[in-house]
């Protein structure tokens, strides 16, 4: 298996969400500064403050062009702070990005914007999308067009502040046995603008359909991403405060998922964040980590690494 190489390291570019649109694959990352906000837990020293879009024509060798910037922080009517991951989708010609970020009262939620081509540049829409929360979105468009959103959350991204769509009056994080958190997925509206629907759970279970308890070191934290391999859905994420990307397999966008198994081992970071995507025949991970930065957590930059599946379909494991 080949070994993982980076991508713009010295641009400080995390959470990358990849997509082939038009023949060409383009990365929709978050975008790391120095902000001068000491480390913590809920991280606000991430206090990213615009997106770019970078677009790769071979992959291979690296032809590789920062499209520049698409959206800031000013352009979004509703904005408060830290402009975390996104994802973008295409649907009958138009380009819908998917971002997460503070309101002016400090809640995350997720908003839309907008562009007729993917490298940008977005508008935003005035407000967030109506019943949103938490963080990083994925967008995934099934093969039928209806288009899905992913996200969530723990700590800073205050999934553990809600229960059934509802915010909570003291958050609750499970522990032990009791069953973990879970990420959430929502059909969109025809114009990808709102939820056509209540988000529901995304539930991993094991093999024997017990979802997995807290502290299952498998269990999700955040970062969802969801792609399609001879129509079965794969539903992959990050275990946050354990380091792992893992996966888990189902029959329809909703789940349940059943637990496979570990895709990437802990890098040098806080955080693990990634998407997987196919461009001309070879399936990739895309993810980052901190070294180029010498280790410092908050300064994160993109790695990519082809990925293999066996005959059974089981992602094998990055070494």
């Amino acid at each position: 298996m080949k070994k993982a190489r980076y991508l713009f390291p010295s641009d400080y570019m995390a959470d990358p969400a990849a997509h082939v649109f038009n023949g060409k694959l383009y990365i929709y990352p978050s975008h790391d500064w120095e902000s001068g906000i000491p480390e913590n837990d809920n991280g606000d020293h991430f206090n990213m403050k615009d997106y770019h879009c970078l677009s790769i024509n071979d992959i291979e060798n690296d032809l590789a062009s920062d499209e520049g910037v698409i959206l800031s922080v000013e352009d979004i009517p509703w904005a408060g702070r830290q402009l975390w991951d996104n994802d973008v989708v295409e649907k009958n010609g138009k380009y819908y990005l998917i971002y997460c970020m503070k309101d002016k009262t400090d809640i995350f939620h997720l908003g839309v914007a907008i562009a007729d081509r993917p490298e940008g540049p977005f508008r935003p829409e005035a407000n967030p999308i109506r019943g949103s929360y938490s963080i990083d979105p994925c967008v995934f468009k099934d093969d039928d067009n209806s288009v899905y959103v992913y996200f969530g959350g723990i700590w800073g991204g205050q999934l553990q502040r809600y229960k059934d769509n509802k915010a909570l009056e003291n958050a609750f994080l499970p522990e032990g046995k009791q069953v973990a958190l879970p990420s959430r997925v929502v059909k969109m509206t025809d114009d990808v603008l709102q939820f056509a629907e209540e988000p529901k759970p995304v539930l991993v279970i094991d093999d024997n359909g017990e979802p997995l308890k807290a502290d299952d070191p498998h269990r999700f934290f955040e970062a969802s991403w969801m792609h399609k391999y001879k129509g079965k859905y794969y539903f992959t994420y990050s275990t946050g405060d354990t380091h792992f990307l893992c996966y888990a397999v189902g029959d329809n966008p909703y789940g349940p998922f059943t637990y496979k198994g570990v895709i990437l081992d802990p890098v040098v970071g806080w955080t693990t964040h990634h998407s997987i995507a196919e461009y001309k025949g070879h399936w990739y991970l895309f993810h980052h980590d901190c070294v180029p930065s010498n280790d410092k957590t908050w300064l994160r930059s993109l790695k990519v690494v082809e990925i293999e599946y066996d005959k059974n379909g089981n992602i094998k494991k990055v070494m």
